[in-house]
């Protein structure tokens, strides 16, 4: 590949260098996550988090592996900043993006450090092209603290029956209410739109339900303002985990694969209703 020798005599400069024979896996995961201008970057040895907030209630995490990328070189063990998602995800579709089969973008991504862009060279037929990004000092990412041992429901679903339940719920609803619990109705959606309050309900023995861990009844609302970025994730993905924990925080985790089959993570952290939560108080 012409770009695994472009710039090799910098590397020494860098504190960060990630390569793709196909750009296209890192600009479809990016999508999943692009409801904001400004992502976090956040990169370790074990690879890289790029993370998405709105107003402090809705949080998307991307994970991508070091084992994703053909070569994956950083020289501190947190290598963090931030950048215009809009802006990369320009970069990164300059030749256009094409699916077309045995075409494909390589990328080399390369970082100095505090203060320096990010430099992109794309190459693509043998044409390159350089592209910097500005880069901004990042903002400490909120802390959902959302952890497993707090988790009372978890659900794991295949994406369709849950891009089905979606097409077939009123999306004028303000909210989705997800119901989850021991008994009947076991997984439920709920709206209430235009048209009238609609149910959707998951047998817990349902073809389409791989794992179904359900210890207490839980209903909570959350805004459809939040969760419909989240429907990007699900587009991507072949599995979904539907989780809440004790204070009604869900989160989902979608499982996307790549165009080369590898696996990568997308999760979803969004807070409850507060309001629904005072009106039944």
């Amino acid at each position: 590949m012409p770009l695994s020798t472009q710039s090799q005599t910098d590397d020494e400069f860098y504190v960060l260098v990630a390569t793709l024979d196909n750009a296209r896996n890192l600009s479809n995961i990016l999508k999943a996550i692009a409801f904001k201008d400004h992502a976090i970057f956040s990169a370790t040895p074990n690879g890289l988090k790029v993370t998405v907030e709105d107003s402090k209630c809705l949080q998307a995490n991307a994970f991508i592996q070091a084992e994703i990328f053909q070569e994956f070189t950083i020289k501190d063990d947190l290598v963090g900043f931030q950048v215009n998602l809009t802006v990369l995800l320009d970069c990164l579709n300059i030749f256009g993006g094409s699916a077309v089969p045995g075409v494909s973008t390589a990328l080399r991504m390369c970082y100095v450090g505090y203060g320096y862009p990010l430099t992109l060279f794309l190459e693509e037929g043998g044409v390159v092209t350089v592209c910097k990004i500005n880069t901004q000092e990042p903002d400490e990412p909120i802390d959902f603290e959302f952890c497993s041992s707090n988790v009372t429901n978890k659900v794991i679903l295949q994406s369709e029956s849950l891009k089905e339940a979606f097409s077939e719920l009123d999306m004028t609803s303000e909210v989705l209410q997800i119901t989850m619990s021991p008994n009947q109705p076991y997984f439920r959606l709920s709206t209430f739109g235009n048209s009238g309050n609609a149910h959707y309900d998951y047998p817990k023995d349902s073809d389409m339900m791989e794992l179904f861990q359900c210890t207490k009844t839980q209903m909570n609302r959350y805004k459809m303002t939040l969760l419909k970025p989240s429907t990007k994730a699900l587009a991507l993905s072949c599995k979904v985990s539907v989780r809440t924990d004790s204070r009604g925080f869900l989160s989902l985790q979608y499982l996307v694969r790549n165009d080369d089959g590898q696996i990568c993570f997308v999760e979803y952290y969004c807070c409850p209703d507060e309001e629904v939560e005072e009106e039944g108080s």
